[in-house]
């Protein structure tokens, strides 16, 4: 697993199963857009470790939290995969809810959240913002044991413990599951492809592969196949478990 140092900001291999690391879940920047893998990597070849390479300011600060809660190591999914590897990007999309499972810490940043916000009201800042909408994020929110809000200020809101009255209010995803009181087995097939119904990818393809890890299986990713990716997630859960429900979600 390729991580970022978060002191040196360089990448560095690391066994998830047996290192702490941080993870950061966040929304793609289309304006600003996201330093890839491959220009990181460029950037970092041009430095030693003293001066720390200069990397977008997103990064810099997941990395400054993550380093200020004790944690060496984070995984950013926009930089730590080298996405023109269709071989590393396919086991990426296999193993990933795996890491965040594994991860001691989740860095929800929500970019649209103005600092000093309030939650509970259903018209807040906190409970519109667009990372409760995106199919790649339901894993990220659930996966971890403890996920940490901060607004685009990067100062904290809340842990989903704290407000998983809330946030089960948004998702409709029951507390026993946000807060791992049951396991996902525990939950109907139809049940978890329900928490999905309404969010969105940019890829159409993606809308299956971000929900892999929620039925412990693995398929080959093939971008450029469509709808039938759907198609071949929901064949890949009925040889798990023949529950017919599951192809109400089409």
């Amino acid at each position: 697993m390729r991580v970022l140092n978060t002191e040196t900001l360089l990448f560095e291999r690391i066994d998830p199963a047996k290192t702490d690391y941080a993870i950061l879940s966040h929304t793609w920047d289309h304006k600003n857009g996201e330093q890839t893998y491959e220009q990181l990597r460029r950037i970092q070849e041009r430095y030693t470790p003293e001066p720390s390479p200069p990397t977008q300011k997103g990064i810099k600060n997941a990395c400054a939290v993550a380093r200020k809660t004790g944690y060496r190591y984070i995984w950013i999914d926009s930089c730590c995969i080298d996405q023109k590897s269709s071989s590393e990007l396919s086991e990426a999309i296999n193993t990933m809810f795996t890491w965040y499972g594994q991860s001691l810490m989740c860095i929800a940043y929500l970019a649209d959240v103005p600092p000093v916000t309030k939650y509970s009201n259903r018209a807040s800042n906190f409970q519109q913002s667009r990372w409760f909408t995106r199919g790649w994020t339901l894993q990220e929110l659930i996966a971890p044991v403890d996920v940490d809000f901060y607004s685009a200020d990067w100062q904290l809101i809340g842990s989903k413990h704290e407000l998983a009255d809330v946030v089960e209010e948004i998702t409709g995803i029951t507390y026993e599951a946000l807060l791992h009181l049951k396991p996902l087995e525990d939950f109907s097939v139809a049940q978890r492809f329900s928490w999905a119904a309404r969010r969105e990818t940019e890829r159409i393809e993606d809308r299956a592969y971000s929900l892999i890890g929620f039925f412990d299986i693995n398929m080959p990713t093939l971008y450029g196949e469509g709808r039938r990716a759907f198609r071949r997630l929901q064949e890949e859960v009925m040889r798990r478990n023949p529950d017919q429900s599951l192809f109400s979600w089409g």
